[in-house]
């Protein structure tokens, strides 16, 4: 981290994080402060690339989008070339919501959300087609016990 954070960068991300369409006056009252040295915090996070894209989390159960699946991939590929498809693939494709490279006996592990069954294989034969892998392993998400974006930020406190 490049810039420092205080306790008010701190308690400014946490009702970012919160809700980020409060307003100045909001944010600035719930943080003790006022609207402009707010504002101005947030663009020195925001210059600092603390504050990324802000977006709208959509409940992706109401439109229809019920399964989740966790998909474990091994591949005996390791080359550049393959490994610039693959990444390429998983990007093109917007029911990858996750995609992460492992340490271990797995290579990688998606997370991907569909309508239902039918739709996960369809995204599997089109993976599968345009790119090489030597094992995949689909676990069905039967219930989202936890899922936030929101980081632990009391534990910039502690430092």
């Amino acid at each position: 981290m490049s810039v420092r954070i205080d306790e008010t960068d701190r308690k400014i991300l946490v009702e970012l994080q919160r809700d980020a369409s409060q307003s100045l006056d909001e944010i600035a009252a719930r943080v003790g402060s006022s609207k402009t040295p707010v504002w101005n915090r947030i663009r020195k996070l925001k210059g600092a690339g603390i504050i990324g894209q802000q977006t709208v989390l959509l409940d992706a159960e109401a439109l229809g989008f019920e399964a989740t699946f966790f998909v474990l991939i091994r591949t005996s590929e390791h080359e550049a070339e393959w490994q610039k498809h693959f990444l390429k693939a998983l990007r093109d494709r917007p029911e990858v919501q996750e995609a992460h490279r492992l340490a271990g006996d797995i290579d990688y592990i998606l997370k991907v959300r569909v309508k239902n069954a039918r739709a996960y294989d369809a995204f599997y034969q089109a993976l599968i087609s345009e790119v090489r892998v030597y094992n995949v392993t689909a676990l069905l998400s039967m219930e989202e016990i936890k899922s936030t974006t929101m980081l632990p930020l009391d534990a910039l406190a502690e430092n």
